[in-house]
């Protein structure tokens, strides 16, 4: 009964170690299963020189409606952040007072008309009599005055009746564009006076970036062929359509403004945005690392370095000017040949996995 005992006791020991030596080998085939990183070597690479300047969104097409009569507004259509098409009703203003203008200036067309036929039927008379010797020369002189001074009159009430027409049209104020409304300076019921700004809009398709250049940069920048603006609120960087610099320089900084048309359909855009313009000056050499490697830690920028063995180890760098879209320039951290996680993420995940 004891041996049977004894054995048993044996044969869950040797269970036991069989259990852990496979947990044991088991290790090792995990860390293999795990995948490896991608790495990217620092490198020195000749890219372009750019001077960079502060600029803001502009729309090309931006106006501000205002009333061009007197009345209450009665119909406010859109609101801030709405989108408009070309000769839609944005604003309506009580057309009563111009309705009685118009309608005033339609009776006196018709007074003018009634007297230029009385004129040209005395006329025509006159004109007969004094070839019939009835009427001397000064009557036939008089008829002919007052004809003409009547057709003056009916043209003179035509005008205005065409300008009272004209300015009843003013009651209905409609968008001279398609585009967004960026401010709405009026509110249902209040008095429209001419010259009120009712709405501002801009239209998102046309926008540029104006940036402020020094002189002795002006030179290089037309001579080269394109230039980006950068975006670091969207975090995107989008590349100029054209550079056109204005013939005309501050008096007070002595800088000139430069500006970019952005392409169409740039979305996220609107104007009064923060940009900064990169206008390309000459060709450098420098050190460069993909931007994706680098890891941000609060205030702290690093990246991830891959040893030759394996081993990895996270390191501070002061960075410079991004190099496009895909590299960012290193003044410090790293040296040339050395390689850097592309995936910061993966990277800390593997130190954490090597450091248990």
């Amino acid at each position: 009964m004891i041996a049977m005992i004894i054995q048993k006791i044996f044969s869950l020991r040797a269970a036991f170690a069989g259990i852990a030596l496979g947990l044991v080998l088991a290790l090792p085939a995990a860390a293999a299963d795990a995948p490896a990183l991608q790495t990217a070597p620092v490198q020195y690479r000749e890219v372009e020189q750019t001077y960079a300047a502060e600029g803001v969104v502009e729309a090309v097409k931006q106006s501000t409606v205002a009333a061009q009569i007197s009345g209450r507004v009665v119909a406010v259509n859109f609101d801030v952040g709405d989108r408009v098409k070309k000769g839609q009703v944005i604003v309506r203003i009580d057309p009563a007072e111009v309705n009685q203008t118009y309608a005033a200036s339609q009776a006196q067309i018709a007074q003018a008309g009634a007297t230029l036929r009385n004129a040209k039927a005395q006329f025509d008379r006159t004109q007969r009599l004094v070839e019939q010797k009835f009427m001397s020369a000064a009557a036939m002189d008089k008829a002919q005055a007052d004809y003409q001074a009547a057709k003056a009159q009916l043209a003179v009430a035509e005008a205005g009746g065409g300008q009272a027409a004209a300015t009843r049209g003013y009651a209905t104020v409609t968008a001279p564009f398609s585009g967004v409304v960026s401010a709405r300076h009026v509110e249902l019921g209040e008095m429209a006076v001419p010259g009120k700004p009712l709405m501002t809009g801009f239209d998102p398709g046309e926008l540029r970036v104006t940036a402020s250049m020094p002189q002795y940069q002006l030179d290089a920048v037309r001579k080269l062929a394109s230039a980006s603006v950068e975006f670091p609120a969207l975090k995107k960087r989008i590349q100029a359509s054209r550079v056109s610099i204005l013939p005309a320089a501050d008096a007070q900084t002595h800088t000139t403004q430069v500006r970019l048309d952005l392409p169409a359909g740039s979305e996220g855009l609107y104007p009064g945005m923060f940009a900064r313009a990169y206008f390309a000056v000459g060709r450098m050499k420098k050190l460069l690392i993909p931007a994706s490697a680098v890891a941000l830690r609060s205030e702290v920028a690093g990246a991830y370095v891959v040893g030759a063995n394996g081993d990895i180890r996270f390191r501070q760098l002061r960075l410079g000017e991004a190099a496009g879209e895909r590299e960012v320039e290193v003044l410090a951290g790293v040296a040339p040949g050395e390689k850097v996680a592309l995936d910061p993420v993966a990277a800390l995940a593997a130190l954490k996995r090597g450091s248990k």
